[in-house]
């Protein structure tokens, strides 16, 4: 089939429910691992912690450090007691958010919200699409500090099962407050398995994309041209962007941590014609079969949802046919899907 001629239909697959993972492991590396070669299709099965067999003294392997906000919040409506429930995507300026809000048919502009003991209100300024809202907060004293004691942890809408510790729904290495969903690929990682990693000589890069709005947002265009992408704050220091050259320069590959990750840094590559530069701002960049790859040479993924942007994404770099037939195999074979699940080594 043509890839210019793609549809949403031709990223879908079966998957019974039982296989989407409620809950994480105890032991974060032990969770499975299909290793992929996108040249060749072949695949074999492992464990995350042999993750380190992948890796080559001198290659970088980049994450991405936001941390998820205790996004969800719940408010009242002063005129009415109506209930609303909020979840925080991105602080676009100042005091202003992008929000989605339930339920959206009363949350109008104009809106007036008061959270917990009403140290937090809001006023809706904004209407967008998918039940987004732009709001803006009013409060005293600091919004973290607020947000800390009356936000809860969003997990996606597939997770039934509460989490008992919050922190598993965070990558070890998480510190940059501001995603509404985890970085989930990175949540294989302990720190144990980084430091042994380091002292291979690989070099643990870092750098930061806040996840927003289209983690929660399917696809719902016929024609995959047609889907519009969300935009995603991030940033790429120069220290970070320094060693990635440094790498590049003596022949190491540039091992990404997750379809965030391959973002940003595919992004900063578009930007500036395959170099690497220190860099912040908004991507909407989507990536999907025909796409030329730029900066990352191999990748660390979760398993994804059906017809989802993020299973184009992996289709762009190993064909559609060669990841649906690793997908196939790893329903078969009982793996854990989407975001507490098993991860894939894709080279």
């Amino acid at each position: 089939m043509s890839e210019e001629h793609l549809t949403t239909e031709d990223f879908d697959y079966e998957l019974p429910e039982e296989l989407i993972a409620q809950t994480p492991l105890k032991k974060r590396d032990h969770s499975r691992m299909l290793v992929l070669d996108s040249q060749t299709g072949e695949y074999k099965d492992d464990i995350f912690y042999n993750v380190i067999d992948q890796l080559n003294p001198g290659d970088a392997l980049v994450m991405n450090d936001s941390r998820v906000m205790p996004a969800r919040i719940y408010g009242t409506k002063p005129e009415t007691g109506g209930h609303l429930e909020v979840l925080l995507l991105n602080n676009t300026e100042g005091d202003n958010w992008e929000t989605l809000v339930k339920p959206a048919r009363r949350a109008k502009v104009g809106t007036r919200v008061v959270f917990g003991d009403g140290q937090l209100s809001a006023v809706i300024t904004k209407e967008l699409e998918h039940g987004g809202r732009m709001i803006r907060f009013e409060y005293t004293g600091i919004f973290m500090e607020i947000l800390d004691k009356l936000g809860e942890m969003p997990l996606p809408p597939y997770i039934k099962e509460k989490l008992d510790d919050p922190e598993m729904y965070q990558t070890v290495y998480s510190r940059e407050i501001g995603s509404a969903a985890a970085p989930t690929a990175g949540l294989h990682f302990t720190k144990e398995l980084l430091q042994k990693i380091a002292a291979k000589g690989v070099h643990l890069v870092y750098l930061t994309l806040h996840v927003g709005l289209g983690t929660f947002r399917p696809v719902s265009e016929k024609n995959i041209e047609d889907h519009k992408m969300h935009s995603e704050f991030y940033r790429l220091s120069k220290d970070a962007a320094q060693t990635l050259n440094e790498v590049r320069k003596n022949g190491g590959k540039i091992v990404a941590t997750g379809t965030t990750t391959i973002r940003t840094l595919e992004t900063i590559g578009t930007k500036f014609n395959g170099e690497i530069h220190e860099d912040s701002g908004w991507t909407d960049i989507f990536i999907k079969p025909g796409y030329e790859w730029k900066v990352v040479q191999a990748f660390i993924t979760n398993f994804h949802l059906p017809k989802s942007t993020l299973v184009m994404l992996v289709a762009s770099f190993t064909g559609r046919k060669t990841i649906l037939n690793a997908y196939r195999h790893a329903v078969i074979d009982k793996y854990r899907f989407f975001s507490f699940g098993d991860a894939m080594f894709i080279k």
